[in-house]
Order: C-alpha cells, then structure tokens, then sequence
C-alpha cells in the first residue's frame, strides 16, 4: 500500500511532535518521559498524524488509549490504514465480529502476546486503566513503551516515560496552577500566564453549568476533547460495567456471587447494587402506573443502563434470588451440551454450585417456587416435581414431640388410674401414622417435674388434669 501523502498541516503537526519528542543531541531523557499536545479538530486527521509520528519517532512499541469499546476498533482500523505495520492487540473485552483483531483482559495473555515484538501497537480504553490492566499487566513484565498517544485527551507522552499515563479533567476543586517565575510555571508544562490560576474551581463551575444546560456547545465540545468529565458517577459506571462484562466473557452470565471479582473490580458488589437500583426504579414505575406520587428517583437505575446490562445477560436481574437463576442457568448449559439431568448431591459441581443438590431442592420443593420458576423448570430443564412417596417426611417440632410423650403418658394414667411411672418406664403408642413408637415416659415425667417452673400454665393445666405429682 502506497504511503500516505500528508496534507500541509497534518506535515506541520508531525514535525511539531518530532521537535517536542526527540530529544536533543546528548541530552537524557527525563524520569517522567517527553510529553506534548496537538490540538486539531474533528476530521483533520488527527490518527494519520499519530501514525505519522510515531513512524518518523522510530517508535516500535506503542500504546493507544481511547475512550470508548467503538472508539478502539475504528482506531485500529484508522492506524493500520494510514501504514502501522507489525502486530495490533487490544486491551478489552471484544470478541468474534466485533473486532478483527486480537483482544484480551487477562494481564498474563498481555504480556505473552507483547514481550516478544519490538514493533507492536497495543490498543486499550481508558477504563482499561481505571481496572489496572495495564499496571498489574507491567509489574508482570510487560515492556516499557515508546510513545503513547492518548486520544482525545490532552497528553501524549513520549519514550522511555513511565509505564503508562492518563491525561483527563479529573481535577480537585483546590487545584491551582503551580505559581512562580515564568521559567518554572512553564518547566511544569503550563503557559505563564496561567500561573497560580484556580483551575479546580473553574472545572467545577463547568460542570455546573453543563448540568443546568447552562454552556453553548462550542464550549462542550473543545473540554470533551479534552477527557472533561461531567460526572464522576458516570466514570465509575462505565468502570464496573466494563468489569461485569469482563467477568461475563469469562463466566457466560452475569449472575455473579456476592464474592466474584475481575481484575481486582468488585464484580459482585457492583452488579448488587445496580439490581437494587433497578428494583426502585420497577417500584416507581408500578406506583406511576397506579397514579400515587414518587418523591424521588434518586437511586433509581435509567433505562439505558438497565439495557447496557441486558444485553450484556437478560436474565441478570431476575425477580427471584440471584443464586437461583444462576443455577438454572448452569443446569441449562450442562444440558444443552449433551448431558443428563443431574439429581443427586455432588453429581456436578460447576462454578462452585452443586447441580445435582439445587435439582433436587427445586423438586422438593416445587410448591414453594413461583408459576414462572415452575414454567421454567419444567419446560425448559425437563424437571418433575417430587411424588409423594419421594419426599422426606417433615421434622417432628419441639411441640410435636411434647404432644406426643402427653398422649403417652394420657394412656399410661387411662390404663393405671394413676400417673406414679417408674424412672425407666417405656410406653407404646400408636401415632398418626399408624407407627408404633416407645417413649421413655418415665425419665419424660421427671423431666417435667423438674422443670415445672418453666412450664406454660397450659401444660402444667395438662398434666394436673392426669395427677401429675409436682413434688
């Protein structure tokens, strides 16, 4: 493919790059890299230039950071048209025919794919970082980087820098612009005049703004470009749901125990949470729909996340208990790869969950689940509730039990005449079953007697009724 002829702003950029990154003749480069800007707007081949400079930079290992999952693979596409040649791996949870090249999350796979190439371009979003992908995936041995070209933020770093870097409008409402002599403002990166200027302050007020539509667009797009972010409750959505849609790759669902975890993200927790969000934002539409008044849908999940999340897994809210439907779920997949039914305690066990104990428990217990779960059960897994003479018989109660030793001792006084039992004295009787049973009706009496002060007056009443001697 023929190489790209630049324009005659795309060649000024590139060479502005070039004059910033390079280092001068016999000079070291700093602990914390080389780092510049360009600014250029929408459309005027910002990707070309990129590619351009990192070509002319002899850059051989690089990092791309963008914003978003689409944003990633239109990038590669972008770079390997305007002539990046050698290897292209992304940092995320794409797969299949989202992406033609390959993609991974796991820090190990990371550093296998990348260590053995010196000419690489690795492509990764900004919640890649958020998780610590990349940090956790250097500790493990991946190689420093050449350039790294952060995408539509406002920083490129540049060789030898540190392992990774992260330009956004995260900024602390305290933050100032370092003050001092002109030489040292600008040493730090920042224009003389800005010194000692209240930037913190200045965001916030933005943001403000932003939130009460208060700001033009010509003003929204140039701080968009820059990373500005207008909620830090958004950033940290888009982190757990990059994270759940990691651990669903993984796991084929998004069910996850409380416990579950993605590259250190508390997967669990996180999806805990938003099932509670969505249940309030159910409960509020139910009480719309019956025209009462909602205070508030503070807390309440939108429709565009609940959706994120369904096409993630549809079943990942369900109406019943979590740990319900993710064992379905799994029985489900065990059957549609050809298996049999599993029906006893420890015949499988699969992602920490024993089939064959939550098959059983369903059929004992199908009239305490819902018309859907039974639906679901039975025509879907093929399950049958348990028959009669296949269920337990049910646990006598402590009260069962009294019941019973009365009714002993009630046909011990009928046929004596009196309620003088010796201490190891055994009675008969016949229960409710037709069962013989012996009851140890002498140690029962003294036992009653000895704890007579505990005893309901009904049953002291009871007892007396028959004689019962309480000293």
């Amino acid at each position: 493919m023929p190489k790209v002829v630049l324009r005659a702003h795309q060649r000024e950029a590139v060479d502005a790059v070039r004059r910033a990154l390079e280092p001068a003749a016999g000079s070291r480069v700093p602990a914390r890299g080389l780092r510049t800007q360009v600014v250029m707007a929408t459309g005027s081949g910002k990707s070309l230039v990129s590619v351009r400079s990192a070509e002319e930079l002899r850059a051989g290992r690089v990092l791309v950071l963008v914003p978003s999952l689409d944003l990633l693979a239109q990038t590669e596409v972008a770079w390997r048209e305007g002539g990046r040649r050698g290897p292209m791996i992304g940092v995320s949870s794409l797969r299949g025919d989202e992406v033609v090249f390959p993609n991974t999350t796991d820090v190990d796979e990371l550093v296998d794919w990348v260590r053995p190439f010196d000419r690489v371009t690795v492509f990764a979003t900004y919640a890649s970082l958020g998780l610590g992908t990349l940090e956790r995936a250097h500790k493990a041995g991946l190689p420093g980087w050449d350039l790294i070209v952060v995408d539509e933020a406002h920083r490129t770093s540049g060789r030898i820098g540190k392992p990774w870097a992260h330009g956004d409008l995260k900024v602390p409402f305290t933050y100032r612009v370092p003050g001092g002599d002109d030489q040292a403002v600008e040493a730090e990166g920042w224009p003389a005049s800005l010194a000692g200027f209240p930037l913190g302050q200045w965001v916030a007020d933005a943001r403000r703004f932003y939130a009460r539509g208060d700001m033009d667009e010509d003003r929204v797009e140039p701080l968009e470009k820059l990373g500005m972010v207008w909620s830090h409750f958004d950033v940290a959505w888009e982190e757990g749901l990059a994270a759940a849609r990691g651990w669903a790759e993984v796991n084929g669902h998004l069910l996850a125990p409380l416990d579950a975890t993605h590259q250190g993200y508390r997967v669990g927790i996180w999806l805990k949470n938003a099932r509670a969000a969505a249940r309030k934002a159910a409960q509020i539409e139910q009480r719309r729909a019956e025209g009462l008044p909602v205070e508030s849908s503070a807390g309440a999940l939108s429709d565009e996340r609940r959706e994120q999340l369904e096409d993630i897994d549809p079943s990942w809210c369900p109406a019943w208990p979590v740990e319900w439907q993710r064992a379905f779920h799994l029985v489900r997949l065990h059957l549609k790869a050809g298996r049999t039914l599993p029906t006893e305690p420890g015949d499988v066990v699969h992602q920490g969950e024993d089939l064959g104990r939550w098959v059983r428990s369903v059929r004992l217990g199908w009239d305490k689940l819902t018309t859907a779960q039974q639906w679901m059960c039975e025509q879907v897994l093929g399950i049958e509730p348990a028959a009669e003479d296949e269920k337990p018989k049910p646990r006598r109660t402590q009260a069962d039990k009294w019941a019973m030793n009365y009714k002993a001792a009630h046909q011990f006084y009928e046929r004596e005449g009196h309620l003088r039992v010796p201490r190891k004295h055994v009675e008969r009787i016949v229960g409710e079953d037709q069962e013989e049973r012996e009851h140890k009706l002498g140690a029962w009496i003294g036992n009653q007697r000895s704890r007579a002060a505990t005893l309901s007056p009904e049953r002291v009443e009871q007892l007396s009724a028959i004689s019962m001697r309480w000293t």
